[in-house]
């Protein structure tokens, strides 16, 4: 019967519920698995070990580390004993060229006096003036020296320093990879997935294990792509979980379309169900909009939004039906907006009609 009032506008597709925190586990390095310790379905905390591989090259590789590690290690504690040795050596050449260079200083002055009392000739004096002067100049030159080489000390050890440094990092991050062959789950949830038996081998990059937070799910539906372009965010859902149903609201329409379909993304604001699980086979039905004081009709089988149709009326108290053209505007999971060719009260039949397409009037009794 065609009804005049609030029509509101739904669009419905099937889903499932997913998590909103999923852990994906990937392989850090080659391996064969040797044993599989959980199930799919187990609850598990961070430092859970789900499966251990093996991989004798890995752990050659960590040793080898290791090894030109602890080289590089002692190659720097004889560089710093080599370079304080050199130096300590230099300071004390320092030392010596200064004590000759007082002396030399000492003897200068002697001569000065003797050379004034006529005691010593100017060629001696001169002599031992230019004795001064060069061991003056070579004070200087060991100074300086000493100096250079303070400073390269410390160039040198930076540079080793550096050298141990990245060593210790390929070491930690080898050991790392053996480490990762006890594969762990990292977080605490339930065990989504896990596909790998003893036996199999694992490339760098391969998925592991999935794990999910059971208690934040969301709900993905799959609306019609003919239907999914009134769909916005904000708007009510709600998600038949079966037996149950949980209110909702869009959060994220996908932009592509893929088998005919665009995924909507539901936040669940309901108490989840006991039985609301990853997964879990949903219905989820989208509110679009509420029309007010709107001719409506349960919507036909063959009609579609926006378009001219034949529905049979039924008139003479229900005993027989006639064909009328009805223009239908926009259109619900149930209803359909009836824009002209029906009132109020009309009585139409919403089946399928097809077999008597070549006749406008049929009786009914």
């Amino acid at each position: 019967m065609v009804k005049r009032g609030e029509m509101v506008r739904q669009v419905r597709g099937p889903g499932n519920l997913v998590s909103e925190d999923v852990r994906y586990i990937a392989a850090l390095t080659a391996g064969r698995v040797e044993r599989r310790l959980v199930e799919p379905g187990a609850i598990v905390d961070s430092a859970t070990v789900l499966l251990v591989l093996s991989n004798p090259d890995v752990e050659i590789q960590a040793l080898d580390a290791q090894r030109q590690l602890t080289a590089e290690e002692a190659r720097l504690v004889d560089l710093r004993t080599q370079l304080e040795n050199q130096r300590l050596s230099q300071e004390g050449l320092v030392a010596t060229v200064n004590a000759q260079y007082l002396e030399a200083m000492r003897n200068v002055s002697r001569d000065e006096e003797l050379a004034e009392r006529g005691l010593l000739s100017d060629i001696e004096l001169q002599s031992s003036r230019d004795r001064a002067d060069e061991y003056e100049k070579r004070l200087e030159v060991e100074r300086q020296r000493l100096a250079v080489m303070t400073d390269a000390v410390e160039t040198q050890l930076s540079a080793q320093r550096a050298q141990v440094e990245r060593l210790r990092a390929i070491a930690v991050y080898k050991e790392n990879l053996v480490e990762s062959m006890n594969v762990v789950a990292g977080v605490s949830g339930v065990l989504a997935d896990l596909q790998w038996d003893p036996g199999q081998w694992v490339r760098p990059g391969d998925e592991l294990a999935r794990i999910v937070q059971p208690g934040r799910l969301r709900a993905e539906v799959r609306i019609p792509e003919t239907q999914a372009r009134d769909v916005a965010i904000g708007q009510l859902a709600l998600i038949d979980t079966r037996p149950d149903t949980v209110l909702g609201r869009v959060v994220r329409i996908d932009p592509a379309v893929q088998g005919g379909s665009v995924t909507v993304d539901v936040r669940l604001e309901g108490e989840l169900p006991k039985e609301a699980r990853p997964d879990l086979s949903i219905d989820g039905t989208i509110e679009i909009e509420r029309l007010t004081d709107v001719l409506y009709v349960s919507r036909p089988t063959y009609g579609q939004p926006n378009s001219l149709v034949g529905l049979f009326k039924v008139v003479e108290d229900g005993n027989a039906a006639v064909r009328v053209s009805v223009r239908l505007g926009r259109a619900s999971v149930n209803t359909i907006e009836i824009i002209e060719g029906l009132m109020e009260g009309d009585e139409v039949i919403v089946s399928d009609m097809s077999t008597w397409d070549e006749y406008d009037r049929v009786r009914l009794r």
